[in-house]
């Protein structure tokens, strides 16, 4: 072989492996975070919720709002002609939270999450997005931290734990001692609360702004969610007498703790849960009429002022349709207005994923309290990521329902207070 045939044949593979170099570059997989937004591929999202172990009850009940929500937008030609496709992830734990979170951004190509209902999951798959550049929507949990880390990775739709508490504590301040007939000074106010970051925030925080309003906290009661024996926790409450029990509970303790207060004879005046169990159907149906008058401070629930709830009605025949029975918590319907807001976003970037393209447009995105399915409005702190428009409202079991009792705006009946 001539010189000249040796250099022509070593230019021929140069350039083919310089056009295989330029098509891999090229033509890659777009799936998860098409920058044009034009490919007809799905739309990508990850959804991490605990869809079994003791967790799944309320972690399928989140998931079903995001479910909801994705099929409404897909039936009605998904963003830019693109369907949206959900890859979901089992999070049973913090631990399988961040095995699956990093499976779904590493393995499957997944560039933003949606989640998760519990706080530790939440927190800890939220890390994991941090850490691989990654978005992550929380639509449900509440704990403060969440969100208070500094990381430009995370946006919450929902109310935090803190805002619970203020909640709490602004409904004994304008309702209870009204009805009581005592000052804030003279209340007597007990917490009982399951020992994780859910728990343990709002109680703390409720402390803190029962100090400033000068409420006295005679006891703060911990416990393992797990226990199957809480006499201790309201003996302990009973010694103390007083007038306001708050209570911090999923839905196994919540049913726990109302039986052994029932079997103890201890009977508090004023009862609020926060979240969790006591909004349950499943827990009134468990505990009957033991529930009667127990009031909970919570995510938006479904008897309430449709004027302040626009789409509610419309979320509640979507969800009996597909599901075949009514929604047991607020959870769902908490989650199907996350996830709306989520594809407005992305309505916005046009179906782009890249987290900081998604970040800037819900960083601009806004919407008027009053104006969604839950009440709330939207608007982001760019420092936190977290909607500073969303509020819990407090409810209460009347005659075998959860109604609306506050703030007046939503309310739809008076609460009934040591009746």
């Amino acid at each position: 072989m001539s010189k000249f045939t040796r250099m022509k044949k070593i230019t021929s593979i140069i350039l083919i492996a310089l056009m295989v170099l330029l098509a891999a570059c090229g033509g890659g997989d777009k799936t998860s975070g098409d920058s044009e937004g034009s490919s007809d591929e799905p739309i990508k999202i990850g959804a991490l919720y605990p869809f079994t172990g003791d967790l799944a009850l309320l972690g399928q009940e989140s998931f079903r709002g995001v479910e909801l929500a994705v099929e409404e937008i897909n039936a009605n030609g998904g963003i830019n002609g693109r369907q949206i496709e959900i890859v979901k992830g089992d999070a049973v734990d913090p631990d399988a939270a961040q095995s699956e979170a990093n499976r779904l951004i590493n393995q499957e190509n997944i560039s933003m999450i949606v989640g998760s209902y519990s706080s530790g999951i939440s927190f800890a798959a939220s890390e994991v997005a941090e850490r691989n550049g990654a978005l992550y929507w929380e639509l449900g949990a509440v704990a403060d931290n969440i969100t208070d880390r500094g990381y430009k990775s995370i946006l919450r739709t929902n109310p935090p734990a803190s805002k619970f508490s203020a909640v709490h504590i602004n409904f004994i301040k304008n309702v209870v001692t009204e009805k009581l007939g005592k000052g804030l000074n003279e209340l007597k106010v007990a917490i009982a609360h399951e020992d994780s970051s859910y728990g343990t925030t709002i109680a703390n925080e409720a402390v803190k702004l029962a100090e400033e309003e000068g409420i006295n906290i005679v006891s703060v009661q911990p416990y393992a969610s797990g226990s199957n024996d809480l006499s201790s926790v309201i003996l302990n409450i009973k010694k103390e007498e007083p007038d306001v029990l708050i209570v911090v509970s999923y839905i196994n303790d919540a049913i726990i703790l109302s039986r052994q207060m029932n079997e103890l004879s201890v009977d508090v005046p004023v009862f609020i849960g926060s979240g969790g169990g006591h909004t349950m159907v499943d827990f009134q149906k468990a505990v009957g009429e033991l529930a009667e008058n127990v009031l909970n401070v919570d995510f938006p629930q479904y008897e309430i002022n449709r004027e302040a709830t626009p789409g509610m009605d419309e979320f509640i025949e979507a969800y009996k349709e597909k599901y075949g029975n009514e929604p047991s918590s607020g959870h769902s319907v908490a989650n199907y207005m996350g996830m709306k807001v989520v594809l407005d976003v992305l309505k916005e970037t046009g179906g782009d994923l890249d987290p900081e393209k998604v970040r800037e447009a819900a960083m601009n995105y806004k919407a008027e309290k009053g104006t969604t399915a839950t009440g709330w409005g939207v608007e982001f702190d760019p420092e936190t990521g977290q909607n500073i428009a969303s509020e819990p409202y407090v409810t209460q079991w009347i005659d075998g329902k959860l109604l609306t009792v506050y703030p007046e705006e939503v309310a739809i009946e008076e609460p009934r207070i040591n009746e």
